[in-house]
C-alpha cells in the first residue's frame, strides 16, 4: 500500500517538473553532442552564369556624314547627332544652298532606304560615312542654281503731304491764371526728309489756341478776395462748428455736418490752410486732409 503512494506521489512531481518552462542562464552552451548534425551537401556540378550583354551606347558627340549624288553628281558633308532623326537631318540637308528640298530628298545606306521617323544612329552611321542621295521622280534638281538671296527691303520714306508736330512754349505767358502761365501752342511744320519741288515753298503753320476758353480749375481761384481771405481763417471755422454743436443735439452730427461744409470748400483752400484750420477746430479728416 505505501510503494503505490510512492508510485502515485513520484509521478505526479514529475508531471510537475515536466510542465514548468526551462530557463537557461547567459552562460549556458549548448554540449556538442546535442547540436544539430549538418546535412552534407552533395557535390553536383553547377553550369557557370550567363554572361552579361553590355550594349554599346552610340557617341554622343557630332559626327561627320557626308551625302553623295550621283546624278547630277554632287556631295555635301554635314556634322549631325546620332540622336538626330532622318527628318530632321533633311531638313538640315535641304538649308545647305543648291541641295534639294526636303520633300524630294531620298537617303540610302547600302541599298536600304532611310525611314524619316527613325534616329541616325539606329542605322549605325559611324563617324566619316557615306550615304547615298536620290531625288524623286518628277522633280528636275539643279545644283548649279542657287537661289538668289531676297533684296532687303528699304524703309518707307514719307510721303509728300507728311508733316510732323512740334510743341513750341508761346513767348507771351499770361499772368490772370495761378497755374500754367503757358498758352500751348502747335507748330506744323514739314519733315525734314522732303525736298521742295522747283517753285515750290515750305511754309511752317503755327497753331495756338485760345486759353480763354479753357475753363479754370478751382486750385487756380485767385487768393485774394475778401471771400478767400473770410474762408482761410480758423475762426471762422471755429464759430461755425459752435453754431452747428448748439444746432444739433449730438456731437457726432455737428462733426459730420461741419465736414460736409468744410469738404466743399476745400478746393479754394490750401494744404496749409486746411491743416491750419484742422488743428484750430479739432476734427481731423481722412488722411490728414
Amino acid at each position: 500500500m505505501s510503494e503505490q503512494a510512492e508510485l502515485a506521489f513520484v509521478k505526479s512531481y514529475v508531471n510537475t517538473l515536466s510542465s514548468q518552462p526551462v530557463v537557461y542562464g547567459n552562460d549556458y552552451q549548448t554540449a556538442p553532442e546535442n547540436e544539430l548534425k549538418r546535412v552534407p551537401v552533395l557535390p553536383i556540378d553547377l553550369p557557370s552564369p550567363p554572361e552579361r550583354n553590355v550594349t554599346v551606347t552610340a557617341p554622343t558627340g557630332s559626327i561627320s556624314v557626308t551625302f553623295k549624288s550621283t546624278k547630277p553628281v554632287q556631295a555635301y558633308s554635314l556634322d549631325v547627332q546620332p540622336t538626330d532623326t532622318i527628318a530632321q537631318i533633311k531638313a538640315q540637308l535641304a538649308a545647305v544652298p543648291g541641295a534639294p528640298p526636303v520633300d524630294a530628298q531620298r537617303l540610302l545606306l547600302k541599298g536600304k532606304a532611310l525611314a524619316d521617323a527613325k534616329l541616325l544612329r539606329e542605322y549605325a552611321v559611324k563617324d566619316g560615312d557615306t550615304v547615298n542621295l536620290m531625288v524623286k521622280p518628277g522633280f528636275d534638281w539643279d545644283p548649279s542654281k542657287v537661289p538668289a538671296p531676297a533684296p532687303l527691303a528699304s524703309p518707307a520714306l514719307p510721303s509728300a503731304g507728311s508733316e510732323s508736330i512740334t510743341l513750341l512754349p508761346s513767348p507771351e505767358p499770361r499772368a490772370t491764371r495761378s497755374g500754367h502761365g503757358r498758352i500751348p501752342s502747335v507748330v506744323l511744320s514739314p519733315s525734314p526728309s522732303l525736298t521742295a519741288s522747283p517753285g515750290e515753298v515750305l511754309v511752317d503753320i503755327p497753331l495756338v489756341l485760345d486759353a480763354s476758353t479753357i475753363p479754370a480749375s478751382p486750385s487756380s481761384v485767385v487768393a485774394d478776395t475778401p471771400y478767400h481771405t473770410i474762408l482761410s481763417t480758423p475762426a471762422f471755422w471755429e464759430h461755425l462748428h459752435e453754431f452747428l454743436s448748439a444746432e444739433f443735439p449730438n456731437p457726432n452730427d455737428a462733426s459730420t455736418a461741419w465736414e460736409d461744409f468744410f469738404c466743399a470748400s476745400k478746393g479754394n483752400l490750401s494744404v496749409s490752410e486746411i491743416a491750419k484750420i484742422r488743428d484750430a477746430v479739432g476734427v481731423i479728416g481722412m488722411a490728414g486732409t
